[in-house]
């Protein structure tokens, strides 16, 4: 059995592992778009380092983009196979994908319509059409259920707490007389969670590929988050009277910024002014939260016996339309805009910080990981000087942080998911979804806890597993 990285191997995006058996059984565990990767991603996102008709099944581990946005790809290129997940995953990915397929078809036409060389047509990585047949595909998995793909290979999933339906994958797969458990973590949430049940753990692993972004970083933070937006908006939006930019992934942040905001109302305490969510998807995921009440952790379930509804306040307006997103670059009111995407490298949030960067009264905040490469990176950097749209803009506004509110856990975090193993029975351990600085640093931590052999696997590499 052999084991090949073609995705998120020493970065953080485009998740893409494939398990091949001796007998040529394929098995890919996620299928992700790289994204924020400067002028490469289009060729990364071009390229499995695989055949698609060669991929038997594959396990998806939740419905962020960089997990499943080239699954429509591989359908394209003629992918046959099941995609086993959670229900609650499906139900992400189907507005996720049709959002990214959209994006697709609109890049390549703008694309082709500027394009000097009639005879070269761009086309779309794929299409609306390719969603809906990948959709097809799907195949609901329960939580802890020990589903068999086929009668050598045993699935099971467990919840990740990282994002509603994420989780770590579980297989079981036997070959001749010999039986090899592999666990692939997903991305690993936080335990103590401001919405989501923490991480659960797990039967002994042969071999783990373990997700590592926050390798090297504690989240702490002195205060809790909702006290932190508090001083936020009364700071940027009362005090200075300007804007407070937020830039938040639709799926998982948005979401937690709006329950922390609805808690500062039911104490009193959230100030009166415009709170506008600029991002259809942020809506549409916020109502396939809703739908999955399952997921919740306690203290979510405690405050809904008073309050229906724990993602919705006074003030609060989710803009639809390009022209609503718009009108907000206009109006001189101080008001809170949370707008996708959460690294500030596309989306409507990328023109609201360009029409809102060169004013002292305005404030980005920043509330989860921002590749380097990113917009949201460079802010976070403190560059005095930022390009958007290929223009260059001074940093007037005040960019500031909370670092604490990433869907990721920490190092202590993943230690803790880890906890449920006995280090020496573990034969290897791979690092995946994290810069490589981070996956050096870490895995010396996992050493330190009897992980002797951490592997950190370079683009494509294949790792025989004895």
């Amino acid at each position: 059995m052999k084991i090949a990285f073609h995705g998120a191997a020493r970065t953080v995006t485009g998740s893409k592992h494939l398990i091949t058996l001796d007998n040529g059984t394929q098995v890919l565990l996620d299928c992700g778009l790289f994204q924020g990767m400067g002028h490469v991603t289009e060729k990364l996102n071009e390229y499995f380092g695989f055949d698609a008709k060669k991929v038997t099944h594959v396990v998806l581990s939740h419905a962020h983009i960089d997990h499943c946005g080239l699954l429509p790809r591989l359908v394209a290129q003629g992918f046959e196979g099941n995609i086993f997940c959670t229900s609650a995953t499906i139900d992400l990915a189907r507005i996720l994908l049709m959002d990214s397929a959209h994006i697709q078809e609109q890049d390549a036409e703008y694309s082709n319509r500027h394009r000097r060389d009639a005879e070269e047509v761009e086309q779309p990585l794929y299409t609306e059409q390719d969603v809906v047949k990948t959709l097809g595909l799907c195949k609901i998995v329960a939580y802890n259920e020990l589903f068999e793909i086929e009668p050598a290979i045993h699935l099971q999933f467990t919840d990740a707490g990282h994002i509603l339906g994420s989780t770590a994958v579980h297989l079981t797969i036997k070959e001749l007389e010999k039986s090899t458990r592999l666990t692939f973590s997903g991305d690993v949430g936080r335990y103590g969670d401001l919405l989501l049940k923490s991480p659960q753990t797990f039967s002994q692993a042969d071999y783990i590929v373990l997700e590592s972004t926050y390798g090297d970083s504690l989240h702490k933070d002195l205060e809790p988050i909702e006290n932190q937006l508090f001083q936020m908006v009364q700071h940027t939006c009362v005090d200075k009277r300007g804007k407070l930019i937020i830039p938040a992934f639709s799926v998982g942040r948005t979401q937690e910024l709006l329950y922390a905001l609805n808690a500062l109302e039911l104490k009193g305490k959230l100030p009166d002014v415009r709170y506008y969510v600029d991002s259809p998807l942020s809506s549409k995921a916020t109502e396939v939260l809703k739908n999955h009440p399952e997921v919740y952790n306690n203290g979510v379930k405690e405050t809904l016996k008073q309050d229906h509804d724990v993602f919705s306040f006074k003030g609060l307006e989710f803009i639809e339309s390009v022209e609503q997103s718009k009108a907000l670059n206009n109006d001189p009111r101080p008001c809170v805009v949370i707008s996708a995407s959460g690294m500030a490298d596309a989306g409507r949030v990328k023109h609201h910080i360009k029409n809102n960067i060169n004013n002292k009264k305005n404030t980005i905040l920043l509330v989860g990981y921002c590749s380097p490469e990113s917009l949201g990176g460079e802010l976070m950097a403190g560059k005095k000087v930022v390009d958007i749209f290929h223009k260059d803009y001074a940093v007037e506004a005040e960019v500031q942080s909370i670092k604490s509110m990433s869907a990721h856990g920490d190092y202590e975090d993943l230690l803790q998911f880890l906890s449920c193993q006995d280090p020496k029975k573990v034969k290897q351990l791979f690092l995946v979804h994290g810069d490589y600085d981070v996956q050096q640093h870490f895995a010396k931590t996992l050493n330190n806890h009897g992980f002797n052999d951490v592997q950190i696997p370079e683009y494509h590499q294949e790792f025989e597993l004895p």
